[in-house]
């Protein structure tokens, strides 16, 4: 997900410069025919999809539009029209707030087939009306190429891992709206508004939030027991038992299970010397700090849980012994909903919550 496929720089930045003099010497109108392999009809569904409370909102952004992020600023001189996403799950915010993109990067974990969709990707693109969406296979780098034959008026990498070299080069093609502080550190919150400033709609990602928080307080509260118990994102390899992976409350999987409730324990969090790092890793020796925790969550399935179960050490962790675990199957969609936004919250949290329930009644039993 943050590998770079390596060109040579010199050949790329010469062939972009030849590329957006030709898209510059089109001057096509953002609606119709370019370079991009988005069909007409989709792009028809990006104008279509706003509302006339949306074009309202949309008379009151003020450009320039200036976003500060981890490379410094970028400034965005009017309305873009043509948006392009990269890496993971940008495209779903545009989705999320009826905006189809003109090209977006193929979901690299989670897909169970081969059109580089995600389930709730899908669904939504669907409701759009959109059957044949451009989108990047670039799972082994950035497609500069392709990106910049999108012909964007703006990049979305709210989430994302690109490098200063990547940033150089994606804003040769448009204005690039990059991540906050640090690579894959983005909330889902921070990624929704950046994303939604980024495409001059402030107070529709705004609203987006707020819905979304509505329904995770929704449906936890149809949860009530979840409330308060402590809890640990933990990956177990069984190739490796001598160490644990510990998702920090940092990372967007850890402090989405504080928003539903969950806390994670003192013995976890005072071994997290910088609150910045998304992950840690923990010796089996000392696994023991994980006896604090009510539930482990972690990616594998029961082979996995089994074989940890085993172990003299790993064996010994108290959720482990009572089976108070929730392994999510590796590459699943649930698995790639862990990294949350607005579509795959709504699409899973149900089986999430269900998930977390049963491993909660095995505390008692």
């Amino acid at each position: 997900m943050n590998t770079k496929r390596r060109f040579s720089l010199t050949t790329l930045v010469v062939s972009l410069v030849l590329i957006l003099a030709l898209v510059g010497c089109s001057s096509q109108p953002s609606g119709s025919s370019s370079s991009s392999t988005a069909t007409e009809g989709d792009s028809a569904n990006t104008e279509t999809a706003t509302s006339e409370t949306t074009a309202s909102q949309d008379a009151d952004t003020q450009y320039p539009i200036v976003i500060k992020h981890a490379f410094g600023e970028t400034k965005i001189e009017k309305k873009p029209e043509r948006v392009v996403t990269i890496q993971w799950a940008n495209h779903d915010v545009a989705l999320a707030l009826g905006v189809v993109p003109v090209g977006f990067s193929a979901a690299n974990y989670g897909v169970q087939d081969d059109s580089g969709l995600l389930p709730w990707t899908a669904k939504k693109l669907k409701e759009l009306g959109v059957s044949d969406p451009n989108v990047f296979q670039d799972t082994d780098g950035l497609d500069f190429e392709a990106i910049s034959d999108a012909n964007p008026d703006v990049i979305l990498a709210a989430y994302s891992g690109i490098t200063q070299e990547d940033y150089d080069i994606l804003s040769q093609i448009a204005p690039v709206a990059a991540y906050p502080t640090a690579p894959w550190l983005t909330t889902w919150r921070e990624q929704v508004l950046l994303n939604a400033e980024g495409m001059g709609m402030k107070a529709e990602g705004e609203q987006l939030i707020k819905d979304t928080e509505n329904l995770i307080k929704e449906k936890a509260n149809e949860h009530p027991q979840i409330k308060g118990k402590k809890v640990v994102w933990v990956n177990f390899s069984a190739k490796d038992m001598s160490k644990l992976h510990i998702y920090t409350p940092a990372d967007p999987r850890g402090s989405f299970l504080e928003e539903l409730g969950l806390v994670y324990p003192e013995s976890v969090t005072k071994q997290i010397t910088d609150p910045n790092n998304y992950s840690m890793n923990l010796s089996a020796e000392n696994a023991d700090m994980l006896n604090d925790a009510d539930i482990l969550i972690g990616y594998g399935g029961d082979d996995l849980y089994q074989a940890v179960k085993k172990d003299p050490l790993l064996g010994k962790i108290l959720a482990i012994q009572r089976g108070s675990v929730v392994f999510i199957g590796d590459g699943t969609p649930l698995a790639a909903s862990g990294n949350p936004n607005p579509l795959s919250i709504e699409y899973t949290i149900d089986e999430y919550l269900k998930l977390i329930d049963g491993a909660i009644s095995k505390i008692n039993e």
